[in-house]
């Protein structure tokens, strides 16, 4: 960001529009880097990038007008006026991430300089968007959660009520018409009156999120349990098995129901954090479980998959199925535009790198919640907890475990006070025949959560077993894509077949062939139940032959029985090209 100028931005004299850098939305890029160093300090002290980060946030506080509007795209000499560009300048949208950054900031310790900062932005949007002021709101939704994150911060209701006016205001098709139509802003139907989630993936889910938001803080049950329906609905019919949002690439989108086509899954990076986003908020705001579930396989399947080995490219859009070799990209290039593709070090749309950043960061926040007398454990991490119950009693508990690799939870009773409180613990829908053992006794449990409530003294142990071993997966048959395959889970985690060979020019016609056979005459038999083996899963397959034929129909019959069954090892998905140009594929045609 230093080197392309956007953190230099905001350090600009202010002459006019003509040195500044990246697209109009880029100093959201900034918040989201600054959100990520609070995270991480937070997280882990470290003196240089304290350092770091105060730099940033003087710049930041530089560039505030004094009526505390900030944004370098727009309002200074040279450049458009302020707020004349509301459904694609993001200005409001910059505005919420710097909130979150300076929510995170308050919240891992320093609620200086940067909250003021935040507040006085805030106040602004307040009084130019409020009941009296502009009746507008952002192509991009994004400040209606960063509004009531900041209200819980400071306890200030105005800006409560500005981000549930924003969200009221939505679905009116008061902003100006779009080529993708108005479900692309999010404002074609009402939150209220909408079934599922439609339009561009990202914006639908930030919207959903701050929705929440809104409706746990006002007590709005009816709006909580129509995003709660949305959400559901989307979950269960436009939906990846990875856990991916969006088959559109021109519009970044969802689709219509059931209709994922794997090679052309777009389930961006950003729209999975954002789905993580939301399934927290629902899990948080009904307590349900499963939203757990959702949140661990975008994780491992989303998450994990976008980042390189060292961190340093990644992938903006998430395939599941790459029928020509992915190409090495240049440490030092830049990716223009956004969509397919290799992992790449950089992209001039680069929203998906600092919103990973973000959230890894912050990854420690989302395995455990606290209730009135006893802890719940949501996601399964190496961990030390530390909290107060309700009533004040300290508690603490250390978790070890190698999940997802194998499904042993063990959770170590470290600190407790006098009298009975609870520990509560997921167990993923997926893990039929799971088991507890508590005190010796060993009893089934189902999906679902499970509470061991006792007195507690330290040295207890609890033991969840969860049953991680592969497993075929069918899809919807009205799934038309991929009717008729299977893919194989282990745990929470997909797994994909991949041919590649180490070091294979992007223009070797062989590198598709070099594991077994071509990855589109793969045919996988499931009457052979997949095994573990050596760095993966290996299920039985056979390559079909293509007979040579100038015509790609023919009748039945015609099709050739190919050679015979053989061994092929899967990888796990969030390994895939990781040792050199590959195709690859996550859902296996069977015999």
């Amino acid at each position: 960001m230093d080197r392309l100028g956007w953190t230099g931005n905001f350090t600009a004299d202010g002459t006019g529009s003509v040195d500044r850098r990246g697209r109009q939305f880029s100093d959201s890029e900034v918040y989201k880097l600054i959100e990520a160093m609070a995270w991480e300090l937070g997280r882990r002290p470290d003196p240089t990038l304290a350092t770091e980060l105060d730099e940033l946030t003087e710049a930041v506080a530089a560039a505030q007008s004094p009526d505390g509007y900030v944004n370098t795209a727009f309002g200074r000499p040279g450049q458009p006026g302020r707020y004349t560009d509301l459904a694609s300048g993001h200005e409001l949208y910059c505005t919420g991430h710097l909130l979150q950054a300076a929510v995170a900031r308050a919240r891992t310790g320093d609620g200086g300089r940067l909250l003021d900062v935040a507040r006085r932005a805030a106040d602004h949007v307040c009084d130019t968007f409020g009941p009296d002021g502009t009746p507008g709101l952002c192509g991009h939704p994004e400040i209606e959660t960063a509004l009531v994150e900041l209200a819980r911060l400071t306890g200030q209701r105005r800006y409560l009520d500005q981000a549930a006016l924003f969200v009221a205001r939505r679905g009116h098709r008061s902003l100006p018409p779009h080529a993708f139509g108005w479900s692309y802003y999010s404002d074609d139907i009402p939150v209220r009156a909408a079934d599922v989630l439609r339009g561009h993936a990202v914006r639908a889910l930030y919207l959903a999120s701050g929705a929440v938001d809104v409706a746990v803080e006002t007590g709005d049950d009816e709006l909580l349990a129509a995003v709660a329906a949305q959400f559901d609905r989307t979950l269960a019919r436009r939906t990846y098995l990875t856990g991916g949002m969006g088959s559109r690439h021109t519009d970044e989108a969802f689709g219509d129901d059931f209709v994922l086509p794997a090679d052309r899954a777009y389930s961006e990076t950003c729209a999975g954090i954002a789905a993580i986003m939301l399934a927290w908020r629902l899990l948080l705001a009904t307590g349900e479980s499963r939203y757990g579930d959702v949140i661990e396989r975008i994780l491992f399947n989303v998450v994990a998959t976008a980042i390189s080995d060292d961190g340093r490219s990644f992938f903006y859009a998430n395939t599941l199925h790459q029928r020509t070799p992915t190409r090495p990209v240049p440490d030092d290039e830049e990716q223009l535009g956004f969509g397919g593709g290799p992992r790449a070090p950089w992209y001039e749309v680069s929203c998906c790198l600092p919103n990973i950043a973000r959230l890894l960061a912050s990854l420690g926040t989302y395995l455990a919640t606290v209730g009135d007398d006893g802890l719940r454990l949501h996601q399964y991490a190496d961990a030390e907890i530390g909290t107060r119950l309700a009533d004040g009693r300290r508690v603490g508990l250390a978790v070890r475990t190698r999940y997802p690799d194998d499904g042993l939870v063990l959770v170590r009773i470290t600190e407790t006070g006098a009298g009975p409180w609870s520990v509560t613990l997921r167990v993923p829908d997926w893990a039929d025949g799971a088991t507890l053992v508590v005190g010796g006794e060993r009893r089934a449990v189902a999906p679902g959560a499970v509470e061991v409530r006792r007195e507690y003294a330290v040295g207890d142990e609890i033991r969840l077993e969860l049953p991680v071993r592969p497993r075929f997966t069918v899809p919807d048959p009205r799934i038309d894509a991929v009717r008729g395959c299977v893919a194989v889970e282990r745990g929470p985690v997909v797994y994909c077949a991949e041919a590649t060979r180490p070091g294979a020019a992007d223009t070797d016609p062989d590198a598709t062939t070099t594991d077994g056979g071509d990855l589109d005459t793969i045919r996988i038999d499931p009457a052979v139940v997949p095994v573990d083996v050596a760095d993966g899963v290996e299920v039985r397959a056979r390559f079909d032959v293509p007979d040579g034929a100038r015509w790609p129909y023919r009748p039945p019959a015609a099709t050739s029985a190919g050679p015979g069954s053989v061994p092929v090892r899967l990888v796990p998905y969030h390994r895939w090209g990781r040792r050199g140009p590959a195709t690859m594929r996550v859902w296996l045609p069977t015999t």
